[in-house]
């Protein structure tokens, strides 16, 4: 469709091919959920590896398409300290406060009740960055970590540890390393962690994937939906493996180090897109 599109000379043409590329964004909102879908339906029959491989090369493949979309949208709107989605002066703890907010927010409408949340490092850290993707992966991030600390700690809930998130910022990269005391992972999940579709919820036969709408097809919508109550806490084990593949495709890392009995750190590392140094291309 976008091919075929005569070549946008006037601004009345360029409105109607921006309408034809909202038009197809939201066509296509629910991919990820699709995909979610057809894993759980053909794993038995195909190779884990080769499913592995394509999710990992659709879903960077769609991050990009979507984020060069919403980009050449969102252009035209006189959004202060934006330019595009690209956020000229984000200050990486507010982000990290929000997404603990609507995590918070989500574990109290499913369990009750929440940790806090401690935010430490490099707390005045302003620079240019996507918002969107960093926004998806830190919600998961937080999601996780709170959900195991007040699931470990089911005997005591008014004693629920904090979730710790330490920040840094240097002249290449950034790092979020997101703290919990959830018990850790045994040593034996360890390596099926970042797998599609493995979770630690012990039964998930109740929730589909269009459950997690909310979570899988707001990414770069430009209105992400705050309502706890919008999807399940987890159950569908797509967040971690998604979250590593945006991680890896915006030039970054997503690891996880595990202290089985006590808790579990996760680091996540992005680089910067300020030109200084080596920066990654959509």
């Amino acid at each position: 469709m976008l091919h075929k599109f005569p070549k946008v000379e006037t601004l009345d043409s360029e409105e109607r091919y921006s309408r034809t590329i909202r038009q197809l964004l939201d066509d296509h909102q629910s991919v990820v959920t699709h995909l979610a879908e057809g894993f759980h339906e053909c794993q038995k029959s195909v190779p884990y590896e080769m499913i592995d491989a394509f999710l990992n090369r659709t879903l960077m493949s769609r991050l990009g398409i979507r984020m060069l979309a919403e980009h050449h949208l969102a252009l035209s709107l006189n959004k202060p300290n934006h330019i595009g989605i690209i956020c000229t002066h984000l200050n990486l703890r507010q982000i990290v406060e929000k997404c603990g907010d609507f995590a918070r927010q989500v574990c109290e409408h499913t369990y009750g009740v929440a940790p806090g949340l401690i935010v430490n490092g490099h707390t005045k850290a302003v620079f240019p960055y996507i918002p969107a993707p960093l926004e998806y992966i830190l919600q998961e991030l937080l999601k996780n970590g709170m959900r195991a600390s007040v699931e470990h700690h089911l005997d005591k809930p008014l004693e629920v540890p904090n979730i710790v998130v330490t920040l840094c910022s240097n002249d290449t990269e950034f790092f979020v390393r997101v703290s919990d005391r959830g018990g850790g992972i045994p040593e034996s999940k360890l390596q099926d962690i970042f797998k599609y579709s493995f979770t630690t919820m012990g039964d998930r036969s109740t929730i589909r994937p269009s459950d997690n709408d909310n979570i899988f097809s707001e990414l770069c919508a430009g209105h992400p939906n705050n309502s706890p109550s919008g999807g399940p806490m987890a159950g569908w084990g797509f967040g971690l493996p998604t979250s590593r593949a945006y991680a890896t495709y915006l030039g970054g890392s997503l690891k996880l180090q595990s202290m089985e009995g006590l808790g579990t750190d996760v680091y996540l590392r992005l680089r910067h897109i300020d030109g200084k140094k080596e920066s990654f291309r959509i």
